[in-house]
């Protein structure tokens, strides 16, 4: 009996002690261990019931799936990259699809929202074409499919290229050094929207992102994220509570949140999935951005309002308290003054918490991409 009772005692113990273990902060050297190790044992992630739903970790992207009806095939990336950077497939020829997604500026344009057609604004921001092969829609409503069905809207935008689409096949049929590079991609040299799409998709699909630091770490280089990359990773998946919406190692959930800035009854008004869906509960819905390569595609968020990551990171600290324009409330239907996301809560970050946070935002990054522009057939 007394040996039971030494056996029982031990044992309490043990899950008394590891129960106030498990409560202790970790070290930044024991999340070193733990993140750059076996992702099962990873500490648990901070999560609303609302994320659980189909859930998957971030971690290491890997490369992308080509559709079986457009297969992958070089001479077909290399023609979509010409197309791209080709401004005759606007009216004006004078904006291609780099104007607003220029490699040097992280696949985006660096400014609020894009230039376009005359040399109008548009009205949302230009998101990054880094890691679109991901996505399941398109935009920042999710009004495309996929980024063949894409690359036909801002043809025919008024605000963008202001052309339209079967001009715009005439146009670049009419140019003879087209034909053999069609004919190298496709195995003639005929010349079709359904081909231009296809060849633009490869050369998008081919913009990935999977060697930044925080991949290396994953992968297993314990040293290379600094401790305060590693705190703010760790942050990232517990009390700053960011993995409820950017999870998956493309660190975007591929759905749609409403986060209070559809700025309703303002000049910057947005209602978002609502344009599509013309469901009321998507009022003010945007899709997730991927934060992969998210410190050299500013400015954020879908208006561009946000010229700095502190200021993104600072808005959700806050919750976003003010999520409707109270001043403007009396101009607002009633039925568009939807609710925010129950997962936008006030974090009560510390400054230097704010900080580790960023850092390791800055590590999923990589350096801005320069590459040569393609010369233009003719």
């Amino acid at each position: 009996m007394k040996r039971l009772i030494i056996t029982l005692g031990v044992i309490l113990s043990f899950i008394i002690s590891t129960a106030f273990l498990q409560d202790m902060p970790l070290t930044i050297d024991q999340l070193r261990t733990l993140y750059s190790g076996d992702q099962a044992k990873w500490p648990a992630a901070t999560l609303d019931e609302e994320a659980r739903p189909g859930f998957k970790d971030i971690g290491f992207l890997g490369k992308p799936d080509y559709p079986k009806n457009n297969p992958y095939r070089a001479e077909k990336a290399k023609l979509g990259k010409i197309l791209f950077f080709d401004p005759r497939l606007s009216v004006s020829r004078q904006i291609a699809c780099a104007s607003c997604h220029d490699p040097e500026l992280g696949w985006g344009d660096g400014r609020r929202v894009a230039y376009g057609h005359d040399r109008q604004n548009g009205k949302r921001n230009a998101m990054t074409i880094f890691n679109t092969a991901f996505y399941n829609k398109l935009f920042w409503d999710g009004r495309a499919l996929s980024l063949e069905h894409q690359s036909g809207f801002p043809v025919q935008d008024h605000v963008e290229m202001n052309e339209d689409i079967t001009v715009m096949v005439k146009n670049i049929s009419a140019i003879a050094g087209y034909k053999p590079l069609f004919a190298q991609a496709f195995g003639n040299e005929e010349i079709s929207l359904e081909k231009i799409q296809q060849a633009i998709a490869t050369f998008e699909r081919g913009i990935i992102s999977t060697n930044s630091r925080f991949d290396l770490f994953v992968k297993g280089n314990k040293a290379i994220l600094k401790d305060d990359e590693v705190l703010g990773l760790h942050l990232f998946r517990t009390k700053a509570r960011c993995i409820n919406c950017h999870n998956t190692p493309l660190f975007s959930d591929n759905k749609f949140h409403n986060d209070g800035q559809a700025l309703l009854g303002s000049r910057f008004e947005d209602l978002g999935l609502y344009n599509v869906t013309k469901q009321l509960k998507d009022v003010g819905a945007f899709r997730t951005p991927s934060l992969r390569e998210t410190s050299i595609t500013g400015p954020w968020m879908h208006h561009g309002n946000f010229p700095s990551l502190r200021d993104v990171i600072e808005f959700y600290n806050l919750g976003n308290p003010v999520a409707q324009q109270r001043a403007l409330a009396d101009k607002i239907p009633d039925s568009l003054k939807t609710p925010k996301s129950a997962m936008l809560k006030k974090l009560n970050l510390s400054i230097d918490e704010q900080r580790a946070l960023e850092a390791f935002l800055r590590a999923i990054s990589t350096q801005v991409n320069k590459i040569m522009p393609p010369v233009l057939p003719k």
